[in-house]
């Protein structure tokens, strides 16, 4: 039987943390410590979510991401840390969550299973039955986990209501990639479940998905540029138009050269290939089969990030 649950509050900025690697691919815990210290320790940023896709969570070993969860939950004693769950099964994930919840995870972030992948998502029977399951399996909340409707694996406006209803679902990462779909599904789960924060988290569609609505901000470009998604989020919470686009203005730059170029799958390669050039992280490179950033990006990336930082928009401690 449950105990109660303790429900974390999400309003504002989570960033998706980066983990970076030493020249043998075993973990910096050192570096790891101080992305810590530069992207979610600064006042303005709610929450963490690692082992995620920005924390190449499905790269990593169990022990590893339960050791992830474990040094965050150190680190940042004081503010929530979301656990992102990707697997290919209702089991594993159900086993996953558990870890999560023991090594001190608040809230599981449920990424849909690859299985999910093939057209289940397309209706409400699988996707509704993975969640509950999980959900029902510990006594932390979840997060429902919203890819781009593109990939396959994006869940329809009829089914994120299904899952937003299920008991434990405490918010949405809304990357659906159209504000389209954006604006109906903020419209949609509002409507039917109040209570659930809807995270925006799409790329290039910052702006406009504050505009529209949000309940905070989950973005891995948080990791690279805290403070703008920061003053973004204290912007839209106060409904300052003129503040909103005046932040973004600042945040294009850096946007555009972490998604602009092809393929897209590079761009938390390219966050990292930030936090090198800003001397937060010694090596930028993932972990097979993800390929380091090109030469040319790299050099873009340093340039932009030295400009922000003269600017003041990137501070370091």
């Amino acid at each position: 039987m449950r105990t109660t649950m303790k429900t974390p509050d999400l309003k504002g900025l989570t960033v998706a943390t980066l983990l970076p690697y030493r020249d043998d691919f075993s973990i910096d815990w050192n570096d790891y410590a101080r992305v810590l210290d530069y992207c979610v320790a600064p006042d303005g940023v709610t929450a963490a979510l690692v082992n995620g896709h920005a924390g190449e969570g499905g790269l990593l070993t169990a022990a590893e991401r339960r050791e992830v969860i474990e040094r965050t939950r150190a680190h940042i004693p004081n503010k929530p840390v979301l656990a992102g769950i990707i697997t290919a099964s209702t089991a594993e994930a159900i086993a996953e969550a558990k870890m999560a919840e023991a090594a001190g995870a608040d809230c599981a972030v449920l990424f849909p299973p690859g299985p999910l992948g093939g057209g289940a998502s397309a209706t409400s029977r699988a996707p509704v039955a993975y969640v509950r399951a999980v959900s029902e399996a510990i006594n932390i909340p979840v997060s429902l986990f919203q890819y781009p409707v593109t990939s396959g694996y994006g869940y329809s406006t009829e089914t994120l209501c299904e899952l937003a209803s299920i008991k434990g679902v405490i918010a949405v990462k809304e990357g659906s990639d159209t504000m389209l779909a954006y604006d109906e599904n903020w419209r949609a789960v509002k409507k039917a479940s109040p209570h659930v924060s809807i995270l925006a988290s799409n790329y290039n569609w910052f702006l406009p998905q504050m505009a529209v609505g949000a309940d905070g901000i989950l973005s891995g470009l948080g990791s690279l540029a805290p403070h703008l998604f920061a003053e973004l989020w204290q912007a839209s919470a106060a409904g300052d138009l003129s503040a909103m686009r005046a932040v973004n203005d600042r945040l294009y730059p850096i946007v555009r050269a972490i998604y602009g170029p092809s393929p897209l799958i590079d761009m938390h390669t390219r966050m990292k290939t930030g936090l090198k050039a800003l001397g937060v992280i010694r090596n930028a490179s993932p972990r097979a089969p993800m390929m380091p950033t090109e030469e040319g990006i790299s050099a873009n990336i340093a340039m932009v990030v030295e400009a922000a930082r003269t600017a003041g928009d990137i501070r370091l401690a």
